[in-house]
């Protein structure tokens, strides 16, 4: 393999980017921060100065090369500035050789509990009932600062809250206006779906004529939760919903996690980034009363096949070339928005979630003697996207859906917690059998790159009769926003890309719609694939402010391990798979298999002479809503 990145290279493609180059060198500077002087780098704020040191200073609206506007005042400090002693916004304020700075003198402690009061006198303060309670940036620096009463009443605004859509709750009474949502949409993902509305006092942060998320070009990807340091934006909750189904006798309730949840859900307990507890993740399961415990991770597998085979016949010219992935439901949404042209090249395969709810409903179902009426599929997922595509009328048969109910990994935690279980003390227990057998490759769906070196390790297999050596896969990994390699197959090189974020994809599909040749691309909306959900755990103190790739790092590199340890590491080597194929589905791209786990698109953007009828799939069968992944360093 040949692998080139694309430059520059880096998580945001257009405007900036997360990480520094590491060779480059840079100039130092001295500075004195609270009498202690501290080195730094020339060109670096105030504020990054101070962390960098260990120096705390809060702040809200600040993103590190995202957001540095310096609009909540929190992280005012005094700059000396000939002899006086001036309040200046540190994240905005360069550092320079010399600077003499007071970041915790009693005027800048009454000074920022003044900014935090001003921000909490219009804020609604429900925080005992609030879905961030305890993991709220705003009331953890309300409590650093010591705030017990607000000396500033008058009017509070009561704004709608916007809950019509299937997948993220708007609440404008928590708004502080930081401005990171519109900065992460569109400076990372570049969807530009928000902006602010009106002026002054009636300034809202919002989409246009404040519609909907439903009504404007959201790609339902949930960074914006991410984002947010309160409960402004929050994923849809369904718990009561999955609560009354484990509650009803007649229902029989079956749930999937997704490969990502086994090294993130352990975050909201306590454990270090990365840490693999898919054992107590199915304990955790079992305790919380579901019928049978599975991993997307099989689905993963089948997809796989499915894709694979896909990819050597648009490779034979049975369709549109480049194939680009479809397992990330942001990514497909972005392509219905803003690239409908580009539909038909979409695999149509549906993601591992919906093809497990449709298995789950007819073979499962039939094997063991249940009504699928009768049936409840939720699923543990890594994003608020995945909410909206079970949602969508095409994932199911009219009859049921597929999946009934998708948790993000935040509200799986908050059921663990309201069940009373101590997930320390939980034992390691395995996924139940057949749909809980999974190989390595399915594991790497997780983070990006991981698709596209599942399907080319099977696809070599198909078209060879052997196996690559894995150690050759290295160079589809890696955190670069966009990647290119050259792979041999099929007595042939083809040309796969990656990216991640949907500013990359934006990126590489300008690429493609000026002409240049690609034969698969993986894309991913969310930044680090899955491991960088919508829907994963938030964390509330200056980790997320920093919004550095590092923990998204962490979390890749324990699927790595997942799948370095399985006996099993390519999709065709699963006994399960071959199994559903014998007993049920015959062979990939079979009739049956389009009918159950191949869908279609749908453009939601008008294009001069483009066929608004949806996108069928280019061989009687549908097309599948999937994104490719990519990593930055």
């Amino acid at each position: 393999m040949e692998t080139r990145e694309f430059a520059p290279g880096p998580l945001v493609q257009k405007t900036g980017q997360l990480y520094d180059n590491p060779e480059k060198k840079v100039e130092k500077i001295k500075l004195t921060i609270d009498g202690r002087e501290i080195e730094a780098d020339k060109g670096m704020s105030v504020l990054e100065a101070a962390r960098l040191a260990g120096i705390e200073i809060p702040s809200l609206c600040y993103l590190r090369h995202i957001n540095e506007i310096g609009s909540c005042r929190v992280c005012l400090v005094e700059v000396e500035i000939n002899g006086a002693r001036v309040l200046q916004a540190s994240c905005v304020y360069p550092a320079t050789d010399g600077l003499v700075v007071h970041a915790s003198s009693p005027r800048v402690r009454r000074v920022r509990r003044t900014m935090v009061e001003l921000l909490l006198s219009d804020h609604h303060r429900e925080c005992t009932t609030c879905i961030r309670n305890l993991n709220c940036e705003l009331q953890n620096i309300a409590d650093n600062l010591g705030i017990r009463n607000i000396k500033f009443t008058g009017e509070m605004k009561a704004l709608q809250v916007q809950n019509e859509n299937s997948f993220i709750v708007r609440d404008y009474n928590k708004c502080i206006k930081c401005r990171r949502c519109e900065a992460i949409c569109s400076k990372v993902q570049e969807v530009n779906v928000y902006s602010a509305l009106n002026r002054g006092y009636d300034t809202v942060i919002a989409p246009a004529f404040m519609q909907d998320l439903s009504q404007v070009a959201c790609i339902t990807c949930g960074q914006c939760v991410i984002a947010c340091p309160t409960a402004s934006l929050t994923e849809k909750e369904c718990i009561e919903s999955v609560w009354e189904a484990l509650e009803d006798p007649d229902k029989y309730v079956v749930v999937q996690s997704a490969p990502s949840i086994q090294v993130t859900l352990g975050e909201v307990f306590g454990y270090p980034v990365g840490t693999v507890v898919t054992g107590k993740l199915v304990a955790a399961l079992r305790r919380l009363g579901f019928d049978k415990v599975f991993a997307t991770d099989f689905t993963a597998d089948l997809t796989i096949m499915e894709e694979a085979n896909e990819l050597l016949e648009r490779l034979e010219g049975r369709g549109k070339l480049p194939l680009l992935s479809s397992c990330s439901p942001g990514w497909v949404k972005f392509a219905e928005h803003f690239y409908p042209e580009f539909l038909e090249n979409l695999s149509t395969c549906k993601s591992p979630h919906e093809m497990f709810g449709a298995l789950t409903k007819t073979y499962f179902a039939e094997k063991e003697g249940i009504d699928p009426k009768k049936i409840v599929v939720v699923a543990i997922m890594p994003c608020t996207a995945k909410k909206f595509e079970a949602s969508r009328p095409e994932m199911g048969t009219g009859e049921f859906k597929d999946v009934d109910w998708v948790l993000t990994t935040r509200e799986l935690a908050r059921m663990i917690r309201q069940s009373g279980i101590n997930f320390h003390d939980l034992p390691h227990e395995d996924y139940d059998t057949p749909m809980g057998i999974a190989s390595g490759a399915g594991a790497i769906f997780g983070s990006t790159g991981g698709v596209i070196e599942a399907a080319v390790r099977t696809a070599y297999y198909l078209t060879s009769g052997q196996e690559m050596d894995l150690v050759d896969y290295e160079e589809l990994r890696g955190f670069s926003g966009l990647k290119e390699v050259w792979v041999e197959l099929k007595g042939r090189r083809i040309k796969v890309a990656i990216a991640h974020g949907t500013g990359n994809a934006r990126v590489l599909m300008d690429r493609l719609k000026a002409g240049e040749q690609f034969d698969y691309v993986e894309i991913m909306a969310c930044p680090g694939g899955c491991v960088g959900g919508g829907g994963q755990p938030i964390f509330g103190t200056r980790e997320h402010k920093e919004i550095s790739l590092d923990y998204r790092h962490n979390r890749a590199d324990a699927l790595d391990r997942i799948d370095y340890s399985k006996e099993l590491r390519r999709a065709h080597e699963n006994p399960a798979v071959k199994k559903i194929y014998e007993e049920f589905l015959g062979r990939p791209l079979s009739n049956i298999s389009r009918k159950l786990l191949h869908t279609y698109y749908t453009p939601r953007g008008k294009l001069p002479g483009f066929n608004f009828g949806g996108i069928k799939g280019s061989h009687a069968g549908h097309v599948k809503e999937n994104i490719v992944r990519s990593h930055t360093t």
